[in-house]
């Protein structure tokens, strides 16, 4: 298979402008940002790809013998094709270079993609908890409010999560002069380029502790516990996981605290099956009710209603209930609307009869009225079908 051509990694013909190649460049560069595609071998390789695609293109005398000799007119003159990237170390100085080129961040493109320059100071990032409740079906009728005792990090009280002894407060670095990254130079292609790298001496926080509190170490933070309140929306099913933000392990030197993710698990009932909003009940009737018709009471997740069983009810009929099952709710917690009961009607045959039964059951059985039409067989049989659809 051919070797694709740089002006085909970028998606231009052998006419475009500096300006197009640019705008080409910063298309294809985007799309297989390593930010957006993490651990995507293949996106970098791309990535890395229209990068020595545009080192090339964009300089006029590089661009001017790769059109006459290929790449080997560009090979060992400084450009990406020779041996690596240019003499940069990794693929970082690669969005430094560029974006000192295109004058933005995040790789040049103006905007950042996840923190690959230093933008200031750095906050630490507490750790996320999960836990699992388990909810009967009235708790997801009209929602609850759990409470959880949770062992995890806490902000040291002796030092109200500083790290600083005898409430002391971070002194600003010397090194980075608060800013929590230091500038690096190096030589490119494109001459000596700064890079902004983390502070060492500070570890990117513009700040030192220069007496730590005993307590916690400087760390800011202790093994600890807290009782947490979760409030838990109408309507949440079996595997929802909700998010309550802020509630994970504190952070170290009063950084951004994690999240709580709260696992739904449902209780079995006796009485009902779920089925997404809807509630299933199953009716057993007599053969006489059945027969006969009955008024029958109903349990809900409420209060009981009565139904009335029209004579000559057959297995396998339903009813709804409207508006008698559970609410639904939405990606934002907000419920609203309600399912159905449905009532699954099935009809028991007596296995044991005595002597005076069976004899009424023999004198009936002749009756053409004990015996189903073929219009009614056909609907019994609809009925049941429509379970394994």
């Amino acid at each position: 298979m051919a070797e694709k051509s740089y002006y085909e990694i970028l998606g231009v013909d052998k006419n475009a402008s500096a300006d197009e190649i640019k705008k080409a460049y910063k298309k294809v560069a985007i799309k297989y940002h390593p930010d957006r595609n993490p651990g995507d071998k293949e996106a970098e390789e791309k990535f890395k790809e229209a990068a020595e695609a545009y080192d090339v293109l964009h300089d006029p005398d590089k661009r001017a013998r790769y059109d006459q000799f290929g790449k080997q007119g560009v090979n060992g003159a400084g450009g990406f094709g020779g041996g690596g990237f240019g003499g940069f170390n990794d693929i970082n100085d690669i969005f430094s270079a560029f974006g000192d080129i295109f004058g933005g961040g995040g790789g040049g493109f103006g905007f950042d993609f996840g923190g690959r320059r230093s933008r200031g100071p750095q906050r630490y990032q507490g750790g996320d908890l999960r836990v699992k409740v388990r909810l009967e079906l009235k708790d997801i009728l009209t929602g609850t409010t759990k409470k959880f005792k949770i062992k995890k990090k806490i902000a040291c009280p002796e030092c109200g999560g500083t790290g600083c002894e005898n409430g002391q407060s971070p002194q600003t670095c010397p090194d980075c002069h608060g800013q929590g990254f230091t500038l690096k130079q190096a030589q490119s292609i494109f001459g000596i380029m700064q890079q902004q790298v983390a502070c060492q001496r500070c570890r990117g926080e513009g700040a030192i502790i220069t007496s730590k509190c005993q307590k916690c170490q400087g760390e800011g933070i202790i093994n600890g516990e807290e009782i947490v309140e979760v409030k838990i929306p109408a309507g949440v099913q079996e595997g929802m996981i909700l998010n309550v933000p802020g509630k994970g392990h504190a952070a170290r030197h009063n950084g951004v605290p994690g999240d709580i993710q709260v696992l739904i698990e449902e209780e079995p009932s006796d009485l009902f099956i779920r089925d997404a909003n809807d509630i299933i009940y199953n009716l057993l009737l007599t053969v006489s009710q059945a027969a006969l018709g009955d008024n029958v009471e109903i349990p809900t997740l409420e209060n009981p209603v009565r139904v009335n069983i029209k004579p000559g009810t057959q297995p396998g009929t339903r009813m709804r209930l409207k508006g008698k099952g559970l609410p639904q709710v939405n990606s934002s917690g907000y419920s609203f609307g309600r399912g159905d009961i449905v009532i699954n009607i099935s009809v028991y045959i007596p296995e044991n009869l005595s002597k005076d039964e069976k004899k009424a059951f023999e004198n009936m059985s002749e009756s053409p009225n004990l015996k189903a039409s073929d219009k009614v067989k056909q609907k019994i049989f609809d009925s049941f079908r429509s379970y394994f659809q």
